[in-house]
């Protein structure tokens, strides 16, 4: 089960919210823990470098943030962000150094690391992004199975139980999304991973490797 741990998918140098990470294994059991981390990390942050905007909403003063876009809490965006026209973000999300949250985007309860980029009709829901993450226009994280039972990843070592109803994608760093696809409960996609467009994605997809269709995953050549 390694490669589904942290520490196969995340550098954590590249996230403000590396500390909410430190004492788990696989990067989903922090969905249940963001809200209060951001409130309590957001009480720390220096008045300097981020303001505080209404209730629990943290934003680093070097941020682009649209008029248009809506920002609830808790919320942090962090430094030299860019919060386009019309983006929404319902709360509990974390936008790292230097990330896209683009026109109509869609962000609730996620951790986007620095340099993520969501920037065209992008649902993110219950997921967590990694560095230089890239999901193209209108790919979506479905976070709720079609029945409502408890999510579960799957693998070739085996499944695991998460215990959660609502889940969405693990983004190893570097993945690209391509445009129109959609990332099933429980996806999680290694690092450095291609996904072809309009791809239906579940489960592990392998670090570097491209994912055409399932059935059929191909390294990348070296």
């Amino acid at each position: 089960m390694e490669n589904l741990e942290i520490r196969s998918l995340y550098n954590l140098d590249e996230t403000i919210a590396k500390e909410i990470f430190e004492d788990i294994v696989y990067p989903w059991e922090a969905l249940p823990q963001i809200s209060a981390f951001i409130r309590k990390l957001g009480n720390t942050l220096s008045e300097e470098i981020y303001e505080k905007r209404g209730e629990n909403i943290w934003i680093a003063r070097s941020a682009k943030i649209y008029p248009s876009a809506y920002i609830a809490g808790p919320a942090i965006i962090d430094e030299e962000a860019e919060i386009r026209h019309s983006a929404f973000i319902r709360g509990n999300a974390i936008v790292g150094k230097g990330a896209v949250v683009g026109n109509s985007t869609e962000l609730k309860n996620v951790i986007l690391f620095n340099k993520v980029q969501v920037p065209h009709y992008n649902y993110v829901g219950d997921s967590i992004l990694g560095y230089k993450a890239h999901m193209g226009a209108g790919s979506i994280t479905s976070n709720v199975k079609s029945d409502k039972t408890l999510v579960v990843v799957k693998s070739p070592e085996g499944n695991i139980e998460t215990g959660l109803k609502k889940f969405g994608a693990m983004l190893g760093d570097y993945v690209e999304v391509g445009c129109n696809s959609v990332l099933n409960p429980g996806s999680v996609i290694g690092r450095e991973t291609n996904i072809y467009p309009l791809s239906r994605v579940r489960g592990y997809i392998p670090e570097k490797s491209i994912y055409k269709e399932s059935g059929n995953i191909v390294e990348k050549e070296v």
